[in-house]
């Protein structure tokens, strides 16, 4: 576990355009031996330091479990969930079912474009 979590923090530090381990740790007010040692896997991250990541725009939820945080919704996005959360359950069954058929026509899409090039 504290090998995934080295290498999502160490991915985390680099989409946030810090490809220096001194660069991070100077905008979070960490150490660079600090940094190191989380990104090699030789400590686990305090919550203190996670706090750190989160304030510049890390996803800690990521770091720690693997899965993205979902973040703000656009507005168009927004109106979609309310839309369904305001539906019956036989409606949102049927919402849910929609916008599976349009994903996989879509992905049915990108593939047929994909094999004809």
């Amino acid at each position: 576990m504290r090998e995934q979590i080295s290498s999502r923090l160490r991915e985390e530090r680099r989409r946030l355009g810090f490809s220096s381990q001194a660069d991070f740790a100077a905008e979070i007010g960490a150490s660079s031996s600090s940094v190191h040692n989380y990104e090699a896997g030789k400590r686990s991250p305090d919550a203190e330091y996670l706090a750190k990541v989160a304030e510049i725009g890390g996803d800690v939820l990521y770091i720690l479990t693997g899965q993205r945080s979902v973040g703000e919704l656009a507005p168009d996005e927004a109106a979609l969930l309310d839309n369904y959360r305001h539906s019956p359950p036989e409606k949102q069954s049927a919402l849910r079912e929609v916008g599976a058929s349009f994903a996989q026509r879509d992905e049915a899409v990108k593939k047929a474009r994909q094999s004809h090039r």
